[in-house]
């Protein structure tokens, strides 16, 4: 008997979903109780970073090419949550999770920093790059907690705390000289141009070494403007899902327009000059207009490419892994969320560990008596040794930035010589005075490690480098050592090493390495450039042999 029309319908019809009822596995449905838990144990695992913070803020505040960094981190934060909130607030949490918390933690667990490095004077690439425990510790809460898809669709920001040194050395000594010649050679064409030529003195005095408080070169190649439009078109691009060709045009695009800026604002500089010589008033207010001039510029050539790139259409209209709303209930089953963080909490309490330990020993270095104010300036003058043998000190003296002082120096000389200049960089680094006058510009024309016969007859390797500009001739060394022995700064050396890094907030004090520098000048002569480094050496070979710099180490630790 055939069958009613109307069940055959019935029969042919798909049958018709029901509801799922999601389970207490995302925000909206898993409980103030978890989303405490999470966050209290997040925050105590982040003491396990403290060491890398602390160096990084270190880095942040004193060195303004690189102080954007602080804004990269903060900014990743928001974009892995602004992924996550895309996702739902998905709970699928592998326990993949854990293969990279326990990478960070291994970090975390010595107070020294494993660094693989490569250098080749004057490069140095670190392969270990100092915020990667930012990155393992991120991805693995995102791993162990929301799960594959989330980390994978949040590979930009995550790949973003990696640039919290946003500015690998290696670029600065590729492009900083030649960017600083291009500028200085823009600002004088400029002023030769309208009429304006520095060449008397008193103008070059003017324009390259400023009584007005401003500075046209060294340290106005526009590296800062381009670094910071060139990362906001980074992450404008990652925002509107471009390209890649076009990612990397937007990248480009805001370095030149930061270098082209900078160039407008040095030839406007040229400008206020001569409209501000004469006028004693102009000149004090002149530092004042150098800043108003840089910021009114730079902020009208990032009102011109956010309005390029705001114009600019996506180019991916859909959200690359966007859950179905079927998936997103598949999604919702229990993933035995209790047993993560279970396992996340037996990290965060093990990172605590090293991350107090690293705050005790950054609140007694010599940096944080400094700025607690219990180690004032004249204190750390009288720091410096009042002799070396027959070498009294004449002077001494502080140089920092953002009123921190960075640089202990002081003078020493003997009826028999010249002045000899001795300095101690008192942040934990492994600084090279070499380093700093070769982004200043001034490149050595010889350089090489040579061993000296200090006090108490310790043979001492010591980074050695002959400067002559023509007026004035120059011998200087750089040195890093602790209480107890000296090694030359580690930029000398041009191999692949394998060391453990105790240079960092978390060096014990006691036992750091202190960088130390000489310096001995005197005016070029008629003879030869040979002739004078000889001279310089032979007058550092004598200072060298009375100074224990061991003992300068200890006194400055």
């Amino acid at each position: 008997m055939p069958a009613h029309p109307g069940a055959i319908a019935a029969q042919s019809a798909p049958a018709r979903k029901l509801p799922v009822e999601p389970s207490r596995t995302n925000l909206l449905q898993g409980g103030p109780a978890f989303w405490g838990c999470l966050g209290f144990l997040f925050a105590f695992g982040s003491l396990g970073l403290s060491s890398v913070l602390m160096d990084l803020w270190q880095l942040w505040t004193t060195d303004p090419l690189r102080s954007i960094g602080m804004l990269l981190v903060p900014a990743a934060v928001v974009l892995i949550l602004r992924e996550w909130r895309k996702n739902k607030w998905e709970l699928r949490g592998s326990w993949w999770g854990l293969l990279p918390l326990a990478l960070f933690l291994l970090a975390t667990l010595y107070s020294h920093d494993l660094v693989v490095s490569w250098h080749a004077t004057p490069l140095a690439f670190d392969f270990l790059p100092r915020p990667l425990p930012l990155y393992l510790y991120a991805s693995g809460v995102i791993l162990l907690i929301a799960g594959v898809r989330v980390w994978r669709r949040a590979w930009f920001p995550l790949l973003l705390l990696l640039c919290a040194q946003p500015v690998p050395r290696a670029l600065v000594y590729l492009f900083d000289l030649p960017l600083q010649s291009l500028a200085a050679h823009t600002a004088r064409g400029f002023a030769t141009m309208i009429g304006f030529a520095p060449t008397n003195p008193e103008l070059l005095k003017l324009m390259f070494a400023p009584d007005f408080g401003m500075f046209i070169a060294p340290g106005c190649d526009g590296m800062r403007g381009a670094v910071g439009l060139g990362y906001g078109a980074l992450i404008a691009g990652y925002l509107k899902r471009v390209s890649l060709g076009r990612w990397f045009l937007y990248v480009a695009g805001g370095v030149i327009l930061g270098h082209l800026f900078n160039l407008v604002r040095l030839c406007t500089l040229v400008l206020y000059y001569r409209a501000a010589a004469g006028h004693r008033a102009l000149e004090n207010a002149a530092s004042l207009a150098d800043y108003a001039i840089g910021g009114l510029l730079f902020l009208a050539a990032f009102v011109l490419f956010a309005s390029i790139v705001l114009r600019s259409k996506n180019t991916a209209q859909n959200e690359i892994g966007a859950l179905p709303e079927d998936d997103l209930l598949q999604s919702a089953r229990p993933r035995r969320l209790g047993l993560k963080l279970a396992a996340f909490s037996v990290f965060a309490l093990a990172a605590m560990i090293p991350g107090i330990r690293a705050i005790q020993l950054h609140r007694q270095s010599l940096v944080a008596s400094i700025r607690s104010g219990s180690l004032t300036p004249q204190a750390l003058d009288q720091l410096m040794p009042r002799q070396f043998g027959g070498y009294q000190l004449i002077r001494a003296w502080q140089e920092g930035t953002g009123g921190d002082p960075l640089l202990e120096s002081g003078v020493y000389a003997s009826p028999a010589s010249g002045e000899i200049t001795v300095g101690i960089w008192l942040p934990s680094s492994g600084h090279s005075v070499h380093y700093s006058w070769m982004t200043h510009g001034d490149w050595p024309q010889r350089r090489a490690d040579r061993s000296f016969t200090t006090a108490q007859g310790r043979v001492v390797s010591i980074d050695t480098a002959f400067y002559s500009d023509g007026v004035t001739d120059r011998f200087a060394g750089s040195v890093a050592c602790t209480p107890f022995e000296c090694r030359p700064p580690a930029e000398t050396e041009r191999a692949l090493s394998l060391a453990f890094d105790d240079t960092g907030a978390s060096a014990v004090r006691g036992n750091r390495p202190v960088s130390i520098f000489f310096s001995v000048e005197r005016t070029r002569g008629a003879g030869p450039a040979a002739a004078s480094y000889e001279e310089l050496s032979a007058e550092a070979r004598d200072f060298l042999s009375y100074v224990s710099f061991t003992e300068v180490s200890r006194r400055f630790q």
